[in-house]
């Protein structure tokens, strides 16, 4: 077992920079395209055999210290009683948007701890488990599909506060009960994503939204290494990281030097644009090396993208760029 990657989520001092990519199963990659021509992407989620192939295959592939499960944020709200579909060019779409939820109801997602205990047996570096946040998952169910300003989310939480605060409950509820189900089933690192709550201001962050992401945290404890990530975070940083967790992730919006100013004691991952994997590679490996000088890169630090692997980025080069940063 490699446990580069958990070393450096627990602070030790590392021989190399740990290298992984979030969304770095499926997308880009052939076999997912492949197996996309035939399965929609949450029938891919709900079968553990090819869900556990779809995430083995950038580990074979590019040489990352660390495989993430192939799923969904929406797995979660489905089994909260949510009618979710992925639309094509859309991306989640609910039914019926709204706050209702039912309680968690574990065997929805069984599926997600059969994958897992077929990932822990195939391979030799650490499963990655993964939730959405309650902001992001409300934001969602509220919304009813993605949007660019979350305006509906925002009213919501201002004209109804109560029932803001309810829902919130209820969504930490259910990804305490989903990420433990991750841990049993065998994930030896969980990553709370909350891509869209960077659209809050500081002060409502931590009045709404941050009490519900300390209790996720807390109550998860220390069993496995806790990595928290969002996007356009800069501006509530240090609030973002008042959690007890050992990694904090960053996008490509504020340095890595002033992020670990920031973070406290944690480990710190991010921030490589995913659009540079796009670019000539001489910009790619400037940008590296400005971000790698930044730091102290063989402590308290995983490499990683700011957001998502693009569908666009070619593997070749991103296996290029594993290498690239496995000999820094």
């Amino acid at each position: 077992m490699s446990n580069l990657f958990l070393r450096a989520c627990r602070g030790e001092r590392v021989e190399r920079v740990p290298v992984w990519f979030m969304r770095q199963a499926g997308r880009s990659l052939p076999r997912y395209r492949e197996l996309r021509k035939t399965y929609g992407v949450l029938e891919l989620t709900q079968t553990p055999a090819l869900a556990a192939e779809v995430s083995i295959e950038p580990i074979e592939r590019l040489g990352v210290d660390a495989a993430i499960l192939f799923a969904d944020i929406m797995l979660l709200p489905m089994a909260m009683g949510v009618d979710v579909q992925i639309v094509e060019g859309v991306g989640p779409v609910i039914a019926k948007p709204g706050p209702e939820l039912q309680p968690f109801d574990p065997s929805r997602v069984a599926f997600l701890a059969e994958t897992i205990k077929i990932l822990r047996s195939k391979l030799a570096v650490p499963v990655i488990g993964f939730s959405g946040a309650p902001f992001t998952l409300a934001s969602y169910l509220i919304e009813g599909k993605p949007s660019r300003t979350w305006l509906t989310t925002k009213k919501f939480m201002l004209e109804r506060p109560a029932e803001w605060d309810l829902l919130m409950q209820k969504l930490s509820d259910g990804v305490i009960e989903y990420l433990k189900l991750q841990i049993a089933a065998g994930a030896q690192a969980v990553q709370l994503f909350d891509s869209w709550v960077g659209c809050l201001s500081p002060v409502q962050y931590r009045a709404q939204v941050l009490p519900h992401v300390q209790k996720i945290f807390k109550a998860l404890g220390p069993t496995v290494p806790r990595l928290h990530f969002g996007t356009h975070t800069a501006g509530m940083l240090e609030d973002f990281a008042n959690v007890e967790c050992e990694v904090i992730g960053v996008d490509w919006r504020i340095s890595l030097a002033e992020a670990r100013k920031r973070i406290g004691n944690k480990t710190l991952q991010g921030n490589l644009d995913p659009t540079l994997l796009l670019g000539p590679w001489e910009a790619l490996t400037q940008t590296v090396d400005h971000m790698l000088a930044e730091i102290d890169s063989k402590q308290k630090y995983i490499f990683n993208l700011g957001h998502g692997m693009l569908p666009e980025a070619n593997d070749a080069v991103v296996k290029k760029l594993v290498d690239y940063v496995h000999t820094k």
